[in-house]
């Protein structure tokens, strides 16, 4: 209880409440705006939250994440472009709603349903999370090197279609985290003498970069139509929002339940969770031939699942230091930027901070009701931003965040490379997750793996000599199986060109 007062205590300040409230209003705009996604909202918060105490920094990030996702909808329902791609399963759906004059309740319903995943995926992670860190609080780095490399496998499986592009992706991650001295022999390792290097690359320009300049340079054509879209008028919003929340109570509970068990897997993310979601609506609903014509059924769930997939990722960034997503992500680099190292034991040394990250957690996603119902009123006016003027203004940000993390110019040369990077990814279909988890938890593998053997004098049994460590060894090598399986699958479906119709030499 003295925990629970304490945290109280730190959460209910005018400093963190102004945060939080500056902060949603932030993800609401940059939700709203196609394009601009939650990942990136929380990447051009990052050097903003330097400034700042540990959880101020966290309820800034949590904050914009859920406001961001929530916002994304709005573009989706008025304009069929969606603002972030958690919201994309669904606009077709929210969209045929507002042709058939029911915007506003369809509105209502993404907003109602995040707050309520939401909260689920809150109340799970505040029950579970401490009794997994009370488990997990008996690891040692054969468990460590096992569960970081199981991050790393399921990130590639659950990466798309491709799982070689997933894989590439993975070790590009690793080759950026092992660039200055080794941890544990000080050995230089690819600096190319250049002494800037001999720390590493810090995550915080390769995060700005990766997410925020590699999306500006993609929709960089777009700036040259200065002419603003023009959204329809929304009337009467959440109007008979109430009648279909009961009609459907049973797949936003799903949805939320689901989407908080889905983003706790690393690599998954709210748009793996709504598509999930969207998807076992479908397969169980009784009129699945309503789906995609208009039908409040399916957009419940996945609004649901969305949010609360925010909650689940947490779970294992707090109890294991695995990022659950690429938002986790950042804010373990937030974290360790303070001094502070996630794992079981922030539970027992920090938990007045865990328990007011929940607290946050509760506001953040009760303030998306009266803010929502806000920027649905003021989407017009969001949405009709010429992009030639928001996107330079975006770029400005980026390069103040990528300095200051080292006050260094040559964090703004590796948050630009980085951002060409990301381009070259996204337009061949390279999935970036994989890659920003390789640089959260290749040092974590490597750290592990030397520790382990050196305390046990390089015996490779060391690492499956104990129950759990051994459970863990399967599961990863349960997963590359699977990698692999899918991989030769997706080679084979691919179709073979006749050698008769192959081009001949002349």
């Amino acid at each position: 209880m003295s925990d629970l007062l304490q945290a109280a205590t730190m959460v209910f300040t005018w400093e963190v409440m102004l945060i939080i409230l500056a902060a949603s209003l932030f993800g609401l705009f940059m939700g709203a705006i196609p394009g601009l996604t939650a990942t990136m909202a929380t990447a051009l918060l990052v050097p903003v939250t330097f400034f700042m105490e540990p959880l101020p920094a966290i309820a800034a990030i949590v904050s914009a994440t859920a406001m961001a996702i929530v916002a994304g909808d709005i573009p989706g329902a008025l304009l069929r472009i969606p603002g972030t791609p958690a919201s994309a399963v669904y606009t077709e759906e929210a969209y045929a709603m507002g042709k058939q004059g029911k915007v506003g309740l369809a509105l209502g319903l993404n907003v109602t349903c995040s707050m309520i995943g939401g909260v689920i995926g809150v109340l799970i992670l505040a029950f579970f999370a401490p009794r997994i860190a009370e488990f997990a609080i008996q690891f040692t780095s054969d468990e460590y090197f096992w569960l970081a490399l199981l991050g790393l496998s399921c990130a590639i499986l659950v990466s798309g279609s491709d799982p070689l592009k997933g894989g590439i992706s993975m070790l590009a991650g690793l080759v950026i985290a092992m660039v200055g001295m080794d941890s544990v022999s000080g050995q230089m390792r690819f600096t190319f003498g250049n002494y800037d290097l001999l720390a590493g690359i810090s995550i915080l320009p390769v995060l700005i970069g990766l997410f925020a300049i590699s999306e500006l340079i993609r929709r960089m054509p777009e700036t040259r139509n200065t002419a603003p879209l023009v959204p329809p008028v929304i009337k009467r919003p959440f109007e008979g929002v109430g009648a279909a929340l009961w009609k459907y109570k049973g797949g936003v509970v799903r949805g939320g339940a689901l989407g908080t068990v889905i983003g706790a897997l690393p690599g998954a993310g709210a748009d793996i969770a709504s598509w999930i979601s969207y998807a076992v609506s479908r397969k169980l609903s009784r009129t699945p031939e309503k789906f995609g014509k208009g039908h409040p059924e399916g957009l419940v769930s996945a609004s649901s699942a969305n949010n609360a997939s925010l909650s689940g990722a947490y779970i294992p960034a707090l109890v294991f230091g695995i990022p659950g997503d690429t938002v986790t992500a950042i804010i373990i680099g937030v974290l360790m930027t303070k001094g502070i190292t996630p794992g079981p034991d922030v539970f027992v040394d920090q938990a007045p901070l865990v328990n007011a990250i929940f607290m946050v957690f509760v506001l953040a996603n009760l303030l998306l009701l009266p803010l929502g119902f806000m920027a649905i009123r003021g989407a017009r006016h969001i949405l009709s931003i010429p992009t030639g003027i928001l996107f330079p203004l975006i770029l400005m940000f980026c390069i103040v965040g990528a300095f200051a993390a080292n006050n260094a110019m040559f964090d703004i040369w590796i948050m630009l490379g980085i951002g060409l990077v990301g381009f070259f990814m996204a337009e061949n279909d390279f999935p970036v997750g994989p890659m920003i988890l390789a640089v959260i938890l290749g040092p974590i593998v490597e750290s592990n793996f030397m520790r382990s053997i050196l305390k046990s004098n390089g015996d490779l049994t060391a690492f499956v000599d104990r129950p759990i460590a051994m459970v863990l060894a399967i599961a990863a090598v349960a997963v590359w199986t699977m990698i692999i399986v899918n991989g030769v699958k997706a080679g084979r479906r691919v179709p073979q060109t006749p050698a008769s119709k192959l081009p001949q030499d002349a």
